[in-house]
């Protein structure tokens, strides 16, 4: 394995790598760009990377379908951090170009919700494709594919093209969240303000279903900050959930549900428990009564006592 290569989706100028070079040890690894989502991770699968970085959710649409996809499938990887990076787009254009000569735009579908209300206004007659990437639909315009890209704009430097319009975003302060994935191994030691993704899959179709997997959360105080369903490819009404909830897998009640969720799920798929990004220990909610690493360590106290006949 080449432990001082990280790929991330690209090509060059994506907000994925914007996104990669906001970490301190990008400095001093190899960043190789990949065609997609699924080649970015594969190359970790396969030794060829320690790690990739990958977009896992956005403000505005929400999960990105092909990351959540993925790493619910094909052998195990696991997420190790966090990066949050806010999101505002150019449009990208070769030197010259009018806003009134563009009948064609391209970009990444996550884009295009993004900027939708400004196009309508704006762009009223124009045609969007969309292209792999945001930096791809720039290297398309770039070609002379399209008239128009929609993509960070840092990336016109790279490809040779001009920021005709830049700051445009139908929401504010939308962002976007990305994952640094490698191999599983041990999760890094609890930070007191951590996350857990995993992915759970229902045993069988009734109604409650889901009530159930959530009431293992729920029972233990255990916080959800997000739940996406995805299809399972097993036909239609056959779903799995990704999950990310609150907490660290070795604080007890997020132990504990995650047990729960074990004895009540044909498979649950432990994503990793990593540092919260842009979130300070201080800034944590305080746990309910009965939730915390003491009580729980109280109760089980408890009840081996009782067991002895000496509660």
């Amino acid at each position: 394995m080449s432990a001082t290569r990280y790929t991330y989706l690209g090509p060059e100028g994506t907000f994925t790598e914007a996104a990669l070079r906001t970490l301190p040890e990008a400095a001093t690894r190899e960043l190789v760009p990949m065609v997609s989502v699924p080649a970015a991770l594969d190359a970790v699968r396969n030794g060829e990377a320690a790690a990739a970085l990958v977009p896992i959710e956005n403000s505005v649409e929400g999960g990105v379908t092909a990351t959540l996809d993925e790493l619910a499938s094909g052998e195990p990887l696991m997420i190790y951090r966090e990066v949050l990076l806010p999101i505002a787009f150019a449009l990208l254009v070769r030197p010259g170009t009018a806003l009134s000569e563009i009948k064609t735009v391209t970009g990444h579908p996550v884009a295009q919700p993004q900027v939708r209300n400004w196009m309508r206004a704006n762009l009223p007659e124009a045609l969007w494709e969309s292209a792999a990437s945001n930096a791809d639909g720039a290297r398309l315009v770039q070609e002379g594919r399209f008239d128009a890209a929609f993509a960070g704009e840092f990336a016109a430097a790279t490809y040779g093209l001009e920021a005709l319009v830049t700051e445009i975003h139908d929401a504010e302060n939308a962002e976007t969240r990305f994952v640094l994935v490698g191999r599983p191994a041990r999760p890094a030691a609890p930070t007191g303000a951590d996350k857990t993704s995993v992915v759970l899959w229902l045993g069988d179709d009734h109604p409650g279903a889901l009530l159930e997997l959530l009431q293992e959360f729920a029972v233990r105080g255990v916080n959800l900050m997000l739940i996406q369903s995805r299809p399972t490819g097993a036909g239609i009404g056959n779903y799995c959930f990704a999950v990310d909830a609150e907490g660290h897998i070795a604080d007890r009640r997020v132990g504990e549900a995650l047990m729960g969720l074990k004895r009540i799920c044909p498979k649950v798929r432990f994503l990793g428990s990593y540092p919260r990004a842009g979130v300070a220990v201080e800034e944590v909610r305080a746990l309910r009564r009965g939730t915390s690493d003491g009580e729980f360590m109280a109760a089980s106290d408890w009840l081996a006592r009782a067991q002895d006949g000496r509660a």
